[in-house]
């Protein structure tokens, strides 16, 4: 397995932080994202890396975390890819932002 799919959710993260970082050190925001792609293609080839956080994500999700710098990648095995599900700083209520809103 070699290939990621990006959630259209792990895409407006994506352009979040860039922003964000992007507002204190432009090239500091350039070596975030390189780092969160290397670390999405890593991923991509050897998908059971991470833990399995049952304190932070229902089991249902079947998503697992790596951490990259301060931020965790948070993903699944979808069929011969993963799908990068969300990209968090670790410093967010991250249970929060996985549970489903009910309704």
């Amino acid at each position: 397995m070699s290939a990621y799919v990006v959630s259209p959710q792990a895409r407006q993260d994506l352009i979040e932080i860039a922003e964000y970082v992007a507002d204190v050190d432009l090239d500091a925001a350039f070596r975030l994202r390189d780092r969160l792609f290397a670390a999405f293609a890593l991923l991509a080839a050897r998908p059971g890396l991470g833990h399995v956080r049952d304190d932070l994500a229902p089991s249902r999700l079947r998503v697992r975390f790596w951490p990259v710098g301060r931020y965790l990648v948070i993903y699944r095995q979808a069929g011969a890819a993963i799908q990068i599900v969300r990209v968090l700083s670790a410093y967010r209520d991250i249970a929060a932002l996985l549970t489903p809103e009910p309704g």
